[in-house]
């Protein structure tokens, strides 16, 4: 087994990092990742010696191999020490000392490791701040965050993932976060786009993105300056147990379709996303129920003319959206009807020429849409008889 290995070489290994905060709360880790006083050259040769396949990533230069045992794979990393960091990444060497390398991560909860005997090994408190469900910063905010800028955005995802109420920040962060939004100006869109799509999705987001706009980030993250917050707030409220696509609840941001596109620009989202942020930002005002006995019909007549793929999850966003629950459940539960009659059904009654088939096709279409879907091939073909 992996600790064996180690033991007998006498390399110490401890689960690290997520993995910790994971196991403390309760929760299943999705991964685990190890930590070790070994050199990536001695886990290398002892790894080969033991027969165990080594997974080649480009991990290697960061102090990380994995290791494939038992049909999974294990990310074991050496202790290190930033040497130089630039905002972005760091240059590492690596050292022995657990502690110097709980320094350079970046929040208490996270900075934990745990021996495989179950001893906790917590430099920075980090099991206290779990459990008051505190977010802090290892060390000193500024300096954390200028290793990486990113982890701003860390800090507002954890902040949505543990703690107990908005507005539980320390004062010294917050100011720590507004000095430093700039270097977000440096970072990829793509790092930046997975963070805040956590950020959507997880708790106080209203709070964290109102949080956004007063720090003075929402500008370097690709989000419209005038962004709008009432729209937002509402819309927040509405999806909360819908489980709502991140872009959804972005768009409650946007006044115009230049929102999505500036938003692309700077975070490269998917064309999924995109589309579905235009879709939202175009019909969510006039795609709305119908007052009467079937407030679905709106939204069924949309899907029915459209011509485009997946424009029903669209109008699942939409209702999410709008919050509009029971309907979303009817919808979900809605088969697309089936037009009943073709140009092979015309032709069997003398229409011949294809011209007269597509008109008759489409008068069908439009008398089956005003039966709400419900009229039959026969109940349609004798409408054409009294054409």
């Amino acid at each position: 087994s992996l600790p064996e290995l180690f033991e007998k070489k006498n390399y110490e290994l401890r689960i690290a990092g997520g993995a910790v905060r994971d196991l403390l709360s309760g929760v299943t880790p999705q991964d685990i990742d190890f930590a070790t006083t070994a050199t990536p050259a001695e886990m290398k040769e002892m790894f080969t010696s033991a027969g165990v396949r080594l997974i080649n990533n480009k991990g290697e230069k960061h102090g990380t191999i994995t290791a494939r045992l038992h049909d999974q794979n294990f990310e074991i990393t050496t202790l290190r020490i930033d040497v130089v960091t630039d905002g972005r990444h760091a240059e590492v060497e690596f050292t022995t000392d657990w502690q110097k390398d709980a320094e350079r991560r970046d929040l208490t909860v996270n900075s934990m490791f745990l021996g495989l005997d179950g001893t906790l090994y917590d430099f920075f408190n980090g099991y206290e701040d779990l459990k008051s469900k505190k977010i802090r910063f290892v060390g000193k905010a500024s300096e954390r965050i200028q290793e990486d800028y990113l982890r701003i955005l860390r800090y507002f995802r954890f902040y949505g993932r543990i703690a107990e109420k908005p507005g539980d920040h320390e004062p010294t962060t917050l100011e720590a976060i507004k000095e430093n939004a700039k270097g977000l100006a440096g970072i990829s869109g793509e790092r930046i786009w997975v963070e805040l799509k956590k950020i959507l999705l997880g708790n106080h987001v209203n709070h964290l993105v109102q949080l956004m706009y007063e720090l003075d980030i929402a500008q370097y993250i690709g989000l419209p300056p005038d962004g709008n917050l009432e729209e937002f707030a509402r819309v927040t409220k509405n999806i909360q147990n819908l489980s709502p696509k991140p872009m959804t609840v972005l768009t409650s941001l946007f006044k115009g379709k230049e929102d999505v596109t500036n938003l692309d620009l700077r975070l490269k989202i998917s064309k999924e996303e995109k589309n579905l942020g235009l879709f939202l930002v175009k019909h969510r005002q006039e795609l709305t129920k119908a007052v009467g006995p079937e407030p679905l019909r709106p939204y069924q007549d949309f899907l029915m003319d459209s011509r485009e793929a997946n424009t029903n999850s669209k109008i699942f966003e939409l209702l999410k959206y709008q919050g509009e629950e029971q309907l979303l459940k009817e919808m979900q539960d809605w088969t697309v009807p089936t037009f009943p009659v073709s140009g092979h059904d015309l032709r069997k009654m003398g229409v011949t020429s294809g011209k007269e088939i597509g008109t008759a096709l489409q008068q069908l279409r439009e008398e089956w849409k005003r039966s709400g879907y419900h009229m039959d091939k026969e109940e349609l073909l004798s409408c054409l008889k009294r054409v």
